[in-house]
Parts: structure tokens; C-alpha cells; sequence
């Protein structure tokens, strides 16, 4: 089964932009499926998982696209930079648009070496698993900022339970086919991410050092970014886990959440909010086998923020938006607010709570924002297990999750 992603529209209107598209993502969400359903009569398809291509395209470019005529898709192309140059040099002999689409998986180094060979003529959309208006094949497709046009949307019914998607996570594939292992599939996932991506992008002597590090950053989504804790808790230096750090963020595997900053705000935490992007890695990761084990656990409150966050991420992913307005906010007094959309000068504070009884006292360090020089406070937003919009206040609506 085809699951129809909200990117596609972008993806070609992208692709009549841009002499060159890149859609870049961590691994197994999708690239690859949705090109192949979007171009399959158009575009001719290579994938550089193919050693002997990827011998081709390292050794002699030229050759390479000799053999693979235009219009063309190239799978996996971090592995052969090499093509860059000689990309640039076809493209700048055609007036023709999106004749050549890339995907990859790591874009530690890809970014860098696209930006050096390919500015000006490349576009880049960032793909992430299913979202679960996508999941329930729902047609809506804004951005959530939650202003008035959002919140009174008509929305298809979420039928499903909530716990078991957030379980199951954002992977196509365990969707396709139900009858796949969770637990097999995010087995291998690790794996083949460690050994193949982080191999290759960092010098990592011991792999074992790795994934215990991979483990201690998902029992902290959800959570301020402290690298400190977390070489302490492995056991290697602070250099070594910011370098891993930004690995896992390129990746596309976690979000660091900036904070909101304004010059009327004088004692706000600088550290970057952590967030996994897809749920059900970190319920393989952290061993929640079944849904109940995760929904009455000790951190079932962070994952469902994590979620909530995610969600919210592939809304504005999805309408090809890179710097996505959204923060949250700490400061040195303990005052917290999980989450804030901008919008042009609104700002939306939001609260992410598991609870099916909201209360307005929920809200109440939201009034920090009305010091936010240049910004008025808008709606003030309680994310929660609620089935259906109910204002608590004139100002204060409890809206559900899963209508993000």
C-alpha cells in the first residue's frame, strides 16, 4: 500500500524551480518510494547502492551519465560527490528545470560539498516519516500555526489509538506491511545506521561506545541538551559528543529546539531543546515492547511531547518550510513554556500535557511572552488527550493531539 505524502506537491513544484532537486532524510522514510510513484513513466532511476554504478560514478562521471540519460533520480548520491562537479557542468549547459533529482540519507558532509558545487541552481526538501494525518490518509495539509483558519479546519476523524501509532513510530514500511517485527525492524535499523552511516562519518573505535550513546540521548528527549551529562554517563569527552550530536541532527534522527530569545527576555536558558523525531525509535531503544508499558511509564509524558513536536515538525517539513518558526522557552527563574509558533509578529505559547482534563492553570507562565518586545501573545494553546476543541477561557483553548 502507497501512502500518499503531503511532500509531493512541493516536490514538484520544487522540481519546476530548480535545475537540480535534493530531498534528503534519515533513511527508510520514504524518499526513494514517493520519487518512484511520482516519476516511474519520466525519469529513469539509479541507485549508487549499486557498487558498480558507484564504481562508475567515482571513477569516471562522465561515463556515468553517458549510461543514465536524462531525466534522471540518483539514490544514495553522498556516496559519490564526485558527481557534483560534473552535475554542475550539465545543468549549466540546459536551460531545462529539474531534469536531475538526488536523494540522501547523511548530509553531514553532502550539505557542505552542495552548497560549495551546486549553489544557486539546487533546491532541497527535507522528507520525514509518515505523519499521522498521512497515516490516516487525511487530505489536511496546513502548517500548524494554530490561528483561527487551523483550529476551525474540518478534520477526518483519528480512528486509531494514539498510544499504539506513537509506539509503532513514523516508518512507512512497518505500515505497508503490519506483519513486519517491530522489533526486528528497528533492530536493523540501528544497526545498518551505525554501521554504515556512522562508520563512515565518524572515527568511532568502538561501535558498542556508539550505540550506548545513541541510548542515553533518547532517554533524554524531551529534555535541555546537556552534554556534559551525557560524557559523563558514557564515559568519553565532550568534543566527542558534541561531534556525535550533530551526527544524529543531519541525520534527520533528533531536532534541536532553539530557544525564543528577545532583548526584553533577559534570563532565558541558551541550551537547544532535544527531541527525537520519530517515536517508536525511542521506544526500541529504551525497551517499551508493548504500548501500555509506554503509555504508564515514567517518561510517557516526554514522548508524547516528543511526539507532539514531531508532528508539528512534518506539518511545516511538509510545505518545504527549512527554518521552521517554532521555540520554546526557559529561563533562569524555572519558568517554562514547551513549545511557541511564530507567526509574523503572533506568537502561539503551547503547553503539552497528558491529560484528558486540562486546566487553565496550565498556562500560567505564558504571560512571560507579553514582555516579548515587537510581539503580542495570540491564542495560548494546552496540547492534550482531549477529543475535540474546548475553550477554557476567552483566550485559552484545550486542543487535541491528535489533530496537530
Amino acid at each position: 500500500m502507497y501512502y500518499q505524502r503531503h511532500i509531493e506537491k512541493k516536490i514538484i513544484e520544487a522540481k519546476d524551480m530548480f535545475k537540480v532537486l535534493l530531498i534528503t532524510g534519515p533513511r527508510q522514510v520514504g524518499k526513494t518510494t514517493t520519487l518512484k510513484y511520482l516519476f516511474k513513466d519520466t525519469y529513469n532511476y539509479m541507485t549508487l547502492d549499486d557498487v558498480t554504478e558507484l564504481s562508475i560514478a567515482k571513477e569516471d562521471p562522465k561515463l556515468f551519465f553517458m549510461n543514465h540519460p536524462l531525466p534522471l533520480i540518483i539514490d544514495e548520491v553522498q556516496l559519490a560527490p564526485s558527481l557534483f562537479r560534473e552535475i554542475k557542468r550539465i545543468v549549466d549547459d540546459t536551460e531545462a528545470y529539474g531534469q536531475i533529482i538526488l536523494t540522501g540519507s547523511q548530509t553531514f558532509h553532502l550539505m557542505a560539498q552542495i552548497t560549495e558545487t551546486l549553489a544557486g541552481r539546487i533546491g532541497i526538501l527535507e522528507f520525514q516519516g509518515l505523519s499521522l494525518r498521512e497515516i490516516n490518509e487525511e487530505n489536511f495539509n496546513m502548517s500548524f500555526v494554530p490561528n483561527n483558519l487551523f483550529i476551525k479546519s474540518s478534520r477526518k476523524p483519528m480512528t486509531d489509538d494514539l498510544w499504539a501509532i506513537i509506539h509503532k513510530g513514523s516508518m512507512p514500511e512497518l505500515y505497508n506491511k503490519p506483519e513486519i517485527d517491530r522489533q526486528l525492524y528497528y533492530a536493523s535499523y540501528v544497526r545498518t545506521y551505525i554501521e554504515r552511516d556512522v562508520r563512515s562519518l565518524l572515527n568511532v573505535k568502538n561501535l558498542d561506545t556508539f550505540s550506548k550513546f545513541i541510548i542515553s540521548v533518547a532517554a533524554r528527549t524531551g529534555s535541555i541538551l546537556n552534554y556534559s551529562n551525557i560524557s559523563n554517563e558514557i564515559g568519553v569527552d565532550i568534543k566527542t559528543v558534541q561531534s556525535w550530536i550533530k551526527v544524529l541532527e543531519t541525520s534527520g534522527i533528533i531536532l534541536l529546539l532553539k530557544p525564543f530569545t528577545n532583548n526584553a527576555l533577559k534570563r532565558t536558558i541558551e541550551s537547544p531543546m532535544l527531541y527525537f523525531l520519530d517515536t517508536g525509535l525511542v521506544c526500541y531503544l529504551l525497551k517499551w515492547t508493548t504500548k501500555e508499558t509506554l503509555q504508564n511509564g515514567a517518561m510517557s509524558g516526554q514522548i508524547l511531547e516528543t511526539y507532539a513536536v514531531s508532528e508539528i515538525v512534518k506539518s511545516f517539513k511538509n510545505k518545504g518550510i527549512h527554518e521552521m518558526p517554532i521555540y520554546f522557552y526557559r529561563d533562569k527563574d524555572m519558568k517554562e513554556i514547551d513549545l511557541i509558533v511564530q507567526d509574523q509578529n503572533k506568537l502561539y505559547p503551547i503547553e503539552i500535557k497528558k491529560t484528558m482534563n486540562p486546566m487553565k492553570t496550565m498556562v500560567k507562565n505564558f504571560s512571560v511572552l507579553k514582555r516579548a518586545l515587537g510581539f503580542e501573545v495570540d491564542k495560548e494553546i494546552i496540547l492534550c488527550l482531549v477529543d475535540r476543541n474546548t475553550m477554557l477561557s476567552e483566550d485559552i483553548l484545550a486542543y487535541p493531539i491528535k489533530l496537530i
